[in-house]
């Protein structure tokens, strides 16, 4: 009668749409979440969250604290530092102050960001003044 088995399926991808975790708005939470699939937060959370999948910090969701996750969307409010493993979405109604280290960021208009931002992998040392510049285009010609 139940010959398929599709749990073995669905439970091998932590990411699907069927493991998704939320905390709902009203909800507080105080404390350290760590995930191994996807997280939306409509709620608030004080603490650490940590997941392998993709966060989602709905427009009335809050962090205050450090996030580490795959991908994050974030709409709401954080207050902490977030490392970003690839990509980090900054929707237009998204109040970050802190820290971003990530691959890849996109930030619509209208999202305020107050903090640094590390950002891709190796950085090229950039010349520190013109005269850096002039001098090291000259440089370049004669090689040429």
């Amino acid at each position: 009668m139940f010959k398929g088995n599709k749990e073995t399926k669905v439970a091998g991808n932590v990411n699907s749409p069927d493991k998704l975790n939320r905390i709902v708005e009203g909800t507080s939470i105080e404390g350290e979440i760590i995930s191994e699939g996807n997280i939306r937060i409509d709620g608030k959370v004080k603490g650490m969250v940590s997941t392998k999948g993709r966060l989602v910090i709905g427009p009335k969701g809050k962090i205050e604290g450090n996030i580490i996750c795959f991908n994050a969307d974030i709409e709401g409010v954080l207050l902490g530092t977030i490392k970003v493993s690839e990509l980090l979405t900054l929707k237009s109604t998204a109040k970050l102050q802190g820290d971003i280290i990530t691959s890849k960021l996109s930030i619509e208009p209208g999202a305020v960001f107050g903090g640094t931002c590390n950002m891709g992998g190796i950085v090229k040392d950039l010349p520190k003044s013109s005269e850096d510049i002039t001098s090291e285009a000259v440089r370049e010609e004669k090689t040429a």
